[in-house]
This record gives C-alpha cells, structure tokens and sequence, in this order.
C-alpha cells in the first residue's frame, strides 16, 4: 500500500473511530489502527478528529448563540492554536478553523478600536503626541486584523474548495446553515481584510483580488435567508470597484438600505454594519447618520435571532463603534448611553430624572 493510501486508509478508519462508543474505540484502536502502520500517533490523531468533530458540532452553535463578543473572541484566540495544531497529523480543520480565526481577529480589532478612540480623543484635545503615538498604534493593530483576516478567508475558501476564478461559476457544496454560514462569513471577513489594510496604511498587504472574488462568490449564498448580507458584500464591493457593478443594476446605497431592513427582519444587523462600513469609507455623512438611527432604532423591535446572537451583537459593537468616532472626534467623548442612534448631544430619548427624595 503506498503512502497516500495509507494516509487516507487511516483517516477514514481514524473517523470511523471517533464515531464509535467509547468501550468500542479502545478495543478498535490496536486492531484498526496500529496493525495498518499508520505514521501518526493514533491517539494524537483520534484525539484531533473527535476534538475538531465537537468544536463543529457543539461548540461552533453554542457561540453562536451567545450575546458576549468579547468572550467569543476569546474563545477563537485559545482554541484556535489547539484545534489548528492537529493539522499535523490530520486534514487541516479548515472549516472551524475559518471560524476561530475570524473571532480571533475580532479581538484584535476591539483594541485597535478603542485605539482609534484614544487617537479621536488626544486629537480633539490638541494632545499632538498622544494622538501621534495612538494614531501609530492603530495602524499596527489594523494590520494584525487585517492578516488573521486573510487567514479566515483563505480557510474558508480552502474548506470548501472553491475557486473564485473558475469559469464558469462553480457553487461550493454547502451542507447546512453552518456551512453556509462559514462560508458567507469567509466573504464578509476577506473584504474586511481588505479595508483594514487600508487603515494600516498597506502595511498587511492584503490582495485587493479579494473583492471581486467576494462579489462572484457571494451570489451562491441566499439573500433572504441570511438577512441581505451576500446582497450588501455586493454592493460594498460595487462601491469598492465600480467596473464590477452589472449593467442595470440599482444604486448601490439604495441596495445596502434595502438589505438594512432585511437584515432587522431576520435578527441581524450585519448588513446594517456593512452599510456603516460603507458610508465611512466613502464619505457619506447622510447614509451614516441615517444607518445609525434605523440600527438604533430596530432595538426597541427587532427579535435577534436566538440562533445568531453573536452575529447581531458584533454588528452591533461595529455600529457603536461608528458612533463612537463620531461622537470623540466632534465633543472629546464616546457616545452618551442614551444618545445611540443620534450623532449630537441632543438625546434621542428623554432622560429620565431620579428622584432623590425617595431614596432619603
């Protein structure tokens, strides 16, 4: 038996394995395993398969339901050495693999967030080598997302073998939501790569190749079902490289408020954030006043979807983020908390007035 049938002789019997009840893999360990002379340690390797099995099978939903960003990044910042370490002695995990580093990144970008904060702040205060140093520290971190970000999407596209610039288009094989999801979330984290490169002032050198790609790919994922996010990748991408805009097509601003709305009716506001994203890169004051008032505004009766909470609750830390900028850059602070959705210090919501007496 050559080598590459003996590796792929051990991987299906080491799956089989891994499926079997625990009394039943001990015994089929030696008689499966070992007797066949498989190069890697079955045990490292059983190891990664169960371990990678449970990630996307039980892990990957429950963080997907949580509303903690913060936390879910932090899970892709520990997992992700781990589970991507089998690939040493098994297939790359390039699905959940995809996922981790998209939350790792993710982490990566909080700071750089609160960076640009800082930056915003020192500037408005004509604080000129704080707001240089921080300003300094952006780009680094900008740069950092961007490649982990490179990474996420380059594993989800390798997890589905797809190739962008086949002709004429050939759909990946997606099996369920999670698939779809992955892959979709691929998309939206290779364009991200891209505009953060631009905030690092080149310094990841992201391929700009990505966003055609993105533009091509996205059609094989349903709008409806995913709350218009393939439709707003699109249009963000028309805006990005106009060439790539079909002829008759819609506005693109028109096409990135139509899906906003989608996107509340499904429980998710990523398509709302890719709108924010949008209208910051390219100067359009109007599109993200009014972006920020309808995402604050879906609070109050938008159902987040209980299976995609984390979704909606990192858009949401993006479209804060927004608001944020806008708020340090034209008064020295970040938005007040009950003023999201308005970018002037008038509230958008009456403020309620404690009674002192009742609590002598």
């Amino acid at each position: 038996m050559n080598t590459s049938r003996l590796t792929r002789f051990c991987h299906r019997s080491l799956h089989l394995l891994a499926s079997l009840a625990p009394g039943k893999r001990l015994l089929m360990a030696g008689a499966a395993l070992t007797l066949v002379g498989c190069s890697a340690n079955p045990v490292y390797t059983t190891t990664g398969i169960v371990l990678t099995n449970y990630a996307e099978a039980e892990a990957t939903p429950y963080v997907l339901e949580m509303n903690d960003p913060e936390m879910a990044c932090t899970l892709g910042l520990s997992l992700d050495p781990l589970v991507y370490s089998f690939s040493r002695v098994m297939s790359a995990p390039d699905g959940i693999g995809a996922l981790l580093m998209l939350l790792a990144a993710n982490c990566t970008e909080y700071k750089a967030m609160e960076a640009e904060l800082t930056y915003l702040r020192a500037n408005h205060e004509g604080h000129v080598n704080a707001a240089r140093d921080a300003r300094e520290q952006v780009k680094r971190l900008n740069a950092e997302v961007a490649t982990r970000r490179l990474l996420a999407f380059e594993r989800a596209m390798s997890a589905y073998d797809f190739d962008a610039g086949a002709e004429p288009l050939e759909c990946p094989f997606l099996f369920n939501e999670q698939d779809e999801l992955t892959f979709l979330m691929g998309l939206v984290t290779g364009l991200q790569a891209i505009v953060n490169d631009a905030n690092s002032g080149a310094m990841a050198g992201i391929p700009r190749n990505i966003a055609p790609q993105a533009e091509r790919a996205v059609r094989c994922i349903d709008n409806e079902q995913w709350g218009g996010v393939p439709s707003a990748v699109r249009a963000l991408v028309w805006l990005l490289l106009p060439d790539t805009r079909p002829p008759m097509s819609p506005d693109p601003w028109q096409v990135l408020e139509h899906n906003r709305e989608l996107g509340f009716d499904r429980g998710f506001r990523v398509a709302s954030a890719l709108e924010v994203v949008a209208a910051e890169t390219f100067g359009r004051p109007d599109v993200l006043a009014a972006a920020l008032e309808a995402a604050a505004e879906a609070e109050g009766s938008m159902k987040v979807s209980s299976a995609y909470r984390l979704l909606d609750g990192v858009a949401r830390r993006v479209l804060m983020h927004a608001s944020d900028k806008h708020w340090a850059a034209n008064y020295g602070y970040r938005t007040p908390s009950n003023s999201f959705g308005s970018l002037s210090p008038v509230s958008r919501r009456s403020t309620e007035v404690m009674d002192l007496d009742g609590l002598l």
